[in-house]
């Protein structure tokens, strides 16, 4: 079974910086798709950010600008790194991969960010 572990969340000033892993325990160098979505209280799931194996990237438009997702295959491991934070950033944020059907089948447990206003 494959297994996502985040880390690197945590509580932060608005304005500031975070930059959350996701390691695999597997190889992720033929997994086309990784991702992050975030769970906010009281709202739905939303994909913030995925990256292909040939490292095209997609974002969601509120993080545009500010959060850069990369992967290291050697390392088996995702990141993101989240610059500018607003308090409408705070959620459980989720690492995702091998994506089928526009959904992905690998789900982390996730990582609190709070960001404070």
């Amino acid at each position: 079974q494959v297994q996502l572990v985040e880390s690197g969340g945590g509580l932060v000033q608005a304005g500031g910086s975070l930059r959350l892993s996701c390691a695999a325990s597997v190889s992720i160098f033929s997994i086309n798709t990784m991702g992050w979505y975030r769970q906010a209280p009281g709202k739905q799931r939303e994909l913030v950010a995925f990256i292909t194996r040939v490292d095209d990237t997609w974002y969601t438009d509120s993080v545009k600008g500010r959060f850069t997702i990369s992967r290291d295959n050697a390392k088996n491991t995702l990141y993101l790194q989240m610059n500018s934070l607003k308090s409408e950033d705070t959620a459980v944020y989720l690492c995702t991969g091998d994506y089928y059907g526009g959904a992905p089948r690998w789900w982390g447990q996730g990582t609190q960010v709070t960001v404070s206003s």
